[in-house]
């Protein structure tokens, strides 16, 4: 297992520390991210004999994305940086200035 695979185990402990009624979703793309809803939860055995186990979103496209990842979850990510709204600048005016 290499250091960035997470177990079920470590999972189990970072959802613990969640509300058990909040939806899980499924943070995709860190260069335009997106949030899937997670509908199925697959163990199964690839060709080296390791399990795994997979989180898998629906089949249903309409229900399956749920749009853009909120900007705050994506910089808590590190997937992008705090970004600050331009400063304004003042209207022009019939005539100028």
């Amino acid at each position: 297992m290499t250091p960035e695979e997470k177990t079920v185990g470590d999972l189990i402990n970072l959802l613990s520390a969640c509300g058990p009624n909040a939806p899980v979703c499924q943070a995709v793309n860190p260069y335009f991210p997106m949030a899937h809803r997670l509908a199925q939860v697959l163990q199964s055995v690839d060709e080296t004999g390791r399990t795994f186990v997979y989180l898998a979103e629906g089949r249903d496209p309409d229900a399956a994305q749920l749009g853009h990842l909120p900007p705050e979850a994506a910089i808590e990510l590190t997937w992008q940086g705090p970004v600050q709204a331009p400063q304004r600048r003042p209207r022009r005016r019939v005539g100028g200035n």
